[in-house]
């Protein structure tokens, strides 16, 4: 049955509908006509709001890139947003070596479902308490709340991406736990209100996108991982 709103969502539409209700009786019983009128409009306008941020997209994996035959070193964006960082780090939680991190920012008006960027095993996952610094100050992904996933491709590729919320975002939700199969443009969890994701690339790999380019989650192609020493040249294309 097609989704319209996340259910991450239902409680907050919920608790705002309703507060917008006693807003609304309370505005037009004690306010002047034209205040409460202004009441109403900007209480509805919050609930519609809130809806569009929870809304679900019509949106599939791009042919070629999905299921079993899927090109296998391709590595979609897990996330609607902006490229805000493009750069060679050390990653020393759990892979301890040098990777390249590209820094997608969601804003308040994206969509803030996240997707998984690769298929594979899950091999590693953590959810770290922290701080709730602007998310893209350069301390953010390591300081702030935030969780982190591995993801063991077929050809024995890892994937680290890491949810991280921002100074407005208070919630993060993970689907993901050790062992699960995780499937290329499959939901891996929400952010609620303005975040940022970090998806950590074995070194060698041809990134697709460049700064302040605009993604679309489970759709843009984000990278192209190298194949494995010894594996044949060739594969699919985008």
């Amino acid at each position: 049955m097609r989704r319209y709103l996340h259910r991450e969502g239902r409680r907050i539409i919920a608790t705002s509908a309703l507060i917008a209700v006693v807003a609304a009786v309370a505005a037009v019983r004690f306010f002047p006509l034209w205040l409460s009128a202004v009441i109403v409009v900007a209480v509805l306008l919050k609930v519609l709001f809130v809806c569009r941020f929870f809304r679900v997209p019509v949106r599939e994996v791009p042919a070629g890139f999905g299921g079993e035959e899927g090109e296998p070193y391709a590595v979609l964006a897990p996330a609607d947003g902006t490229v805000v960082a493009i750069e060679e780090v050390y990653e020393d939680e759990i892979l301890s070596e040098k990777r390249i991190q590209v820094s997608i920012f969601m804003s308040i008006w994206n969509i803030h479902i996240n997707w998984y960027p690769v298929s594979g095993r899950v091999e590693y996952f953590r959810h770290h308490p922290g701080k709730f610094l602007v998310a893209w100050h350069p301390k953010s992904s390591t300081d702030n709340e935030r969780t982190t996933t591995v993801v063991r491709t077929a050809a024995g590729q890892r994937v680290l991406f890491r949810q991280i919320a921002g100074f407005v975002a208070r919630r993060i939700v993970s689907y993901a736990h050790d062992g699960l199969e995780a499937e290329r443009g499959r939901e891996c969890g929400f952010i609620k209100f303005g975040s940022r994701v970090d998806v950590f690339l074995p070194v060698g790999s041809d990134v697709c996108v460049k700064m302040g380019d605009k993604t679309t989650g489970m759709r843009t192609l984000l990278a192209r991982m190298p194949k494995p020493e010894g594996e044949e040249s060739g594969g699919g294309t985008a």
